[in-house]
């Protein structure tokens, strides 16, 4: 990938970084977590979507969001793209910067320790998001996922951790009364986790199948195709944006506090539809 990669690790090198949660594969064939307990994680994920990613990502600007030790920065990095990863984790961040190192690319990565929220108040746009395996640690998913579609140029690529079933169902609208429509298997849900799932006390929110495509359109992104288990294809959908950039805009501006970056601006949202007037 890079002048590193004719250089042989230590293993007492990747031993001072440990643990691990990215099983990196290295040129001189060292790996840093051989023995996942999910096998070789995250390279079956990769093999999965990585069909659905143009081959050449040359001038490509690209983010991975909850970049851990950066197995996706570098692969996106091997295909050309200039790729921010973020990451709230500080030990997964000295990995991914240790590892850069190893595969030459340095150059063409970066990474930042800083939660999703604050990229509402980073100006840059991205071609490609890769947005993967954090929904569900999120305290405010919606919120999130609204920033980060604001950010998406051409493509992102979803998951998130969903309950059984695939079924949908949809209707725009219904009667306040009618609610057992809402206990349809298809009906767009999320379960709350309030103590912890699988150990984790962030684990918030597991979204049905229904409920991750809702949310996705909601934040004005259409869906594409399907990459694997849990995984979206999405690109900008300009025939049906979210309402955070037309009428709800000044609800999104003060719950990301960027309204005073944005005075002048608020007042020129387009008024709600009908039924949502006070």
């Amino acid at each position: 990938m890079g002048d590193a990669e004719g250089s042989t690790i230590r293993p007492e090198e990747i031993a001072s970084l440990s643990p691990w949660f990215h099983n990196l594969h290295f040129p001189d064939g060292t790996q840093t977590a051989p023995d996942h307990f999910l096998g070789d994680f995250p390279l079956f994920k990769w093999k999965e979507l990585a069909p659905f990613i143009p081959e050449d990502l040359t001038g490509w600007n690209a983010l991975d969001i909850g970049c851990n030790a950066g197995f996706y920065t570098f692969e996106l990095a091997r295909r050309g793209a200039r790729v921010t990863g973020i990451d709230v984790d500080p030990h997964y961040l000295r990995q991914a910067t240790w590892a850069a190192r190893q595969y030459g690319v340095e150059e063409r990565v970066r990474f930042r320790q800083m939660q999703i929220y604050d990229l509402a108040r980073d100006p840059v746009e991205f071609d490609l998001v890769l947005f993967l395996g954090v929904l569900y640690h999120l305290r405010y998913p919606l919120l999130g996922l609204d920033i980060v579609a604001r950010k998406v140029k051409r493509l992102m690529v979803f998951q998130t951790l969903t309950m059984p079933g695939k079924e949908i169902y949809f209707q725009p609208d219904h009667w306040i009364n009618e609610r057992d429509t809402l206990l349809d298997p298809g009906w767009p849900k999320a379960a709350f986790i309030e103590d912890r799932f699988a150990g984790d006390p962030t684990n918030w929110w597991i979204l049905n199948h229904a409920g991750v495509e809702a949310l996705l359109r909601s934040a004005g992104m259409r869906i594409i195709g399907y990459p694997g288990d849990e995984i979206y294809l999405c690109e900008p959908n300009p025939q049906l944006p979210s309402c955070v950039t037309t009428w709800n805009k000044e609800e999104y501006l003060s719950a990301t506090g960027t309204a005073a970056a944005s005075e002048g601006c608020v007042t020129d949202a387009i008024q709600p539809p009908d039924g949502l007037t006070s």
